[in-house]
């Protein structure tokens, strides 16, 4: 049994994906992030960073999205999450989740919480500087995309996928969200209609893109 520490929306949802493609056994626990339960002394036992995802893989915390979503795909081979070991897709699978952990992630952290930048909120330049950075790695996925996609890894979803459409979504409410790529919108819309994704929205309560 897999127990997930999460927040509805935020970066637990690639976690929560990916155990619904597996299909195997989990419990949610939420972690209310209006009452700050992130940084409450028990959570911090489990996640000393106080972020969210938060996964027990037989009773051990683990953490960071992206490392779960690959521990959970390498458990559930079966799920076809990752392309087995060895392959050229596999290490195309690896390239994709380590690009888009540090660019985006990374970018999005900056964006969402000025104060990690020394500000209570950006100044024009700084937010210009952002949003350019953020549009130039939707220039290269869309490119990737139109060449050689529908998903990343080619005809063949992955969960890889999840991830990016997690990363797209989070961009929804900027002055140029990533579905204005034509490439990345229709991977979002193929993503989006997985099953997986409505049984997170019905779960989470989540409702806008």
């Amino acid at each position: 049994m897999y127990i997930l520490y999460y927040s509805p929306g935020t970066a637990s949802m690639v976690v929560h994906l990916a155990l619904l493609e597996i299909g195997a056994p989990y419990e949610l626990r939420l972690v209310d992030f209006d009452q700050d339960a992130q940084h409450g002394a028990e959570y911090l036992k489990l996640n000393p960073r106080g972020v969210v995802p938060t996964l027990l893989i037989d009773g051990r915390p683990r953490a960071e999205s992206a490392a779960l979503l690959q521990m959970l795909a390498e458990r559930h081979p079966e799920a076809k999450l990752i392309p087995p070991a060895g392959t050229p897709e596999r290490e195309a699978w690896l390239q994709w989740t380590v690009y888009l952990s540090n660019t985006l992630m990374s970018s999005y952290r900056f964006w969402f919480y000025p104060a990690e930048l020394g500000a209570a909120e950006h100044t024009p330049e700084i937010r210009a500087a952002l949003q350019a950075k953020i549009a130039a790695v939707w220039d290269l996925l869309d490119a990737q995309l139109a060449a050689q996609g529908p998903y990343l890894l080619g005809r063949d979803f992955s969960g890889v996928d999840l991830l990016l459409t997690m990363l797209m979504r989070w961009s929804r409410n900027m002055p140029r969200p990533a579905t204005e790529w034509p490439a990345l919108k229709r991977l979002a819309d193929l993503v989006r209609a997985r099953p997986s994704w409505m049984k997170l929205y019905e779960l989470e309560g989540l409702s806008e893109w």
